[in-house]
């Protein structure tokens, strides 16, 4: 099991970031490696390593994930012509590392995914 991750250093200032929201739930920074003009990973504030691992119990925080996701797009002023949610879990979906995280990403015209 992981105990820590880059994102849990992140959430507790360790690492430095370009961070836009943090609440009791989630962070909300942006990506240091940017695949849009606007890239912004929101996590939840504990570490869950993966989508299979979300319980019950964490219901409150993917909702506040989402919430914060739309209010990030409208300061972002992506919200109108629109942007891109992104889950990915585990390897074959993509997941680089295991926390959690919504890609938020807009600024431009998002091609398909497939």
């Amino acid at each position: 099991m992981v105990k820590e991750t880059i994102f849990s250093s992140i959430i507790k200032h360790v690492i430095p970031a370009d961070i836009l929201y943090q609440d009791e739930l989630v962070t909300a920074f942006r990506d240091i490696l940017p695949k849009a003009p606007i890239h912004i990973l929101i996590v939840p504030n504990i570490l869950i390593p993966n989508v299979n691992e979300i319980k019950y119990k964490h219901e409150k925080t993917f909702g506040r994930m989402f919430t914060v996701a739309a209010k990030i797009a409208k300061q972002e002023n992506i919200h109108e012509q629109g942007y891109r949610l992104i889950i990915n879990c585990n390897k074959h979906g993509g997941q680089e590392i295991p926390h959690v995280h919504m890609h938020l990403l807009g600024g431009i015209q998002l091609g398909p995914i497939l």
